[in-house]
């Protein structure tokens, strides 16, 4: 299992999975490579909405549908760090490129032109990121803790928050009930 990448892939947690921070989550991966696999979970929002970082921010807004838009809890390293994940790409100060049609995005550019709807056309916004050291997801997929799926860009940006687990799930051809916490033997 060394030479995967699982770069634009989505982790789904099994029902095994004990840690309270990945419990029942979908992972959208970022980067994955030699030095280690960066996500954001995209299926937790928080209290906070777009329109309270802006104002937590100082950043005057124009955008009207602003207030609706949650903030998502996307993992548990630098919970003080804005993390954008937008199509299109775009040209912003500090964004790592998923792949042609995903940029994640860090500098405050991004968010103030997401307040004047001058912004990417398809945004999920998270505080924090869930990252793994080198060899760690690996581990973790051996010890049948996560499923993966090719990611899509309607369960990403298209759906709710509640209905992207169950949309991967779906991606796999699984219902999460028939989902088994054993592993079967030959």
């Amino acid at each position: 299992m060394k030479n995967i990448n699982l770069t634009h892939h989505f982790l789904i947690a099994m029902p095994t999975m004990v840690d309270s921070v990945f419990s029942k989550t979908l992972t959208y991966i970022c980067e994955h490579n030699e030095q280690g696999a960066l996500g954001i979970v995209i299926n937790r929002p928080t209290d906070l909405t777009l329109v309270s970082l802006f104002k937590q921010l100082g950043i005057p807004q124009t955008y009207s549908q602003a207030e609706a838009i949650p903030v998502l809890f996307g993992g548990p390293v630098q919970l003080d760090c804005g993390f954008v994940l937008h199509h299109p790409i775009g040209n912003w100060q500090s964004t790592l490129t998923v792949n042609k049609e995903v940029g994640l995005t860090t500098s405050l550019d991004i968010l103030r032109a997401i307040a004047n709807a001058e912004g990417p056309d398809q945004v999920l916004i998270a505080m924090g990121y869930a990252g793994w050291a080198a060899g760690q997801i690996e581990h973790e997929l051996a010890q049948n803790a996560w499923l993966t799926v090719p990611a899509t860009a309607g369960v990403l940006f298209d759906l709710p928050s509640e209905e992207r687990l169950p949309a991967a799930m779906q991606l796999l051809g699984i219902h999460d009930a028939n989902i088994s916490n054993e592993v079967g033997h030959a």
